[in-house]
Order: structure tokens, then sequence, then C-alpha cells
């Protein structure tokens, strides 16, 4: 790779970053923000039944754990990405 006038190498993508941020922290940042914010929106008592029994939670319980099940998945699988 060659050096451009700026320093950076020429082969790379853009800098991807706002005020020094990386845009990809920036994305996951308002993701969350959207995302407790969309739990707290939403606190009423829900039954949710299962095969064999039924539990009664707070919606925002529901939610979250289903948030972080599809968020550990999403870790989980990004090693099985091709390349």
């Amino acid at each position: 790779m060659t050096k451009t006038s700026g320093g950076s190498p020429s082969g790379t993508r853009g800098s991807g970053e706002i005020a020094g941020v990386p845009t990809r922290y920036i994305g996951i940042g308002v993701i969350v923000v959207l995302a407790i914010w969309f739990l707290f929106a939403n606190l009423d008592k829900v039954k949710i039944q299962f095969w064999v029994f039924t539990v009664t939670c707070p919606l925002w319980i529901a939610l979250l754990a289903t948030l972080l099940g599809g968020a550990a998945l999403g870790w989980l699988m990004k090693g099985r990405r091709s390349r």
C-alpha cells in the first residue's frame, strides 16, 4: 500500500469516524438507547405461556430477556460467518 499526502494508506475505506468516535460504536449506542427507551415504555404485566407453565411478569423483563438472548446468539454466530 502507498501512503497518500494525508498519511493514510490509499487502499483503505473511508475513516468511518464522527468526532473521533468510530461510527460502529455510535450505531451500537443509538440502538442501546432506543432499546432501553422501548423497554421502559412497556411496563405493563403480561402472561407468558410456555409449553407446560405460565409466567406473569412485567413486559420489559420479557423484552429484555429476548434482547439479551438475541445479542448472545448474534455474538455466538459472528464467528461462523464465511469470509
